[in-house]
């Protein structure tokens, strides 16, 4: 192992108000809901995984790499003489991604709790690599620059994130449904960050990049469906957990209670058309972006 392994492996994330937000409130959610946030999402990294510039030897930082699925996967293209570096700010995560990197005899990989906005990075990467995290940055330029940091010069950053609402059903037409029953959630909030969609603009994007000191920045649009449950009632319950659906409903609190069986009659009635013999399928869109290290 590395020093900047090392030092990434004893580093803890700052607790910031999103960090605790995601520790107390989102992390239980998601380990319950994993089957949807992992394996529901296959199609769309079967779309995006595959085409990534990752070759043996490489040193790659996956940033937000939750439950490190992806960061096994980029282990395993990097090979033993590469190596692997996955951080989430949510050590509840993490645990999960060293089983699967210990069952699948992966000894190039370290997960660490870490903050990617705020950590202290060497520019020793080759690439860096984030799967639909980078829209929960509360200060994009600044995480966007940290980024930077932990790559070499010309390094690559390849981040992923969700496209407008319109292309993304899954997780705009069950917060629709939410809201014909209760109100929007108010300024004070509870919240994990901006939110899934904060990154669908590319021109604001690209300008966030270029300020970030980036060059090359190119945007690829991939669509595909989404596993959104087993069932209806799967589907119903990950909906009113997490997501754009989750927030309104959770900051509703005791109203969403009284309203719960008006709410899932009138999701159940979204989702019915979407039954296929292999669980509840929507479809998503999402922008492919990479860019070099200018320095």
């Amino acid at each position: 192992m590395t020093e900047t392994a090392k030092t990434a492996g004893t580093a803890g994330a700052e607790q910031t108000e999103f960090v605790r937000f995601w520790n107390e409130i989102l992390v239980p959610k998601f380990v319950t809901y994993k089957h949807v946030l992992v394996g529901g999402l296959s199609r769309h990294s079967d779309a995006i995984l595959p085409g990534l510039d990752v070759v043996p030897g490489m040193r790659v930082l996956d940033a937000g790499c939750g439950f490190g699925d992806t960061a096994c996967w980029l282990a395993e293209q990097v090979g033993p003489s590469g190596e692997v570096v996955g951080i989430d700010c949510c050590d509840g995560f993490l645990d999960y991604g060293r089983r699967e990197a210990a069952a699948r005899g992966l000894g190039n990989i370290v997960f660490a709790e870490a903050d990617v906005e705020s950590h202290p990075f060497e520019g020793d990467f080759d690439m860096v690599f984030s799967r639909f995290g980078t829209m929960f940055f509360s200060n994009p330029v600044a995480a966007l620059r940290n980024m930077r940091r932990a790559l070499k010069p010309g390094g690559k950053l390849t981040h992923i994130v969700w496209r407008n609402r319109a292309d993304n059903p899954w997780l705009s037409a069950a917060r629709d449904v939410v809201l014909r029953h209760l109100p929007p959630p108010g300024e004070d909030a509870q919240t994990c960050g901006p939110g899934p969609f904060s990154m669908a603009d590319q021109e604001t994007v690209t300008g966030q990049m270029h300020a970030a000191g980036y060059s090359e920045i190119v945007f690829e649009r991939v669509d595909a469906m989404v596993r959104m449950g087993d069932d209806i009632e799967d589907a119903i319950g990950f909906q009113i957990a997490l997501g754009p659906a989750g927030e309104v409903y959770r900051e509703a609190g005791d109203l969403a209670l009284a309203k719960e069986a008006e709410i899932k009659a009138d999701l159940a009635a979204l989702l019915r058309p979407h039954v296929t013999s292999d669980g509840i399928w929507m479809g998503s869109s999402s922008w492919v972006i990479s860019a070099r290290n200018a320095a």
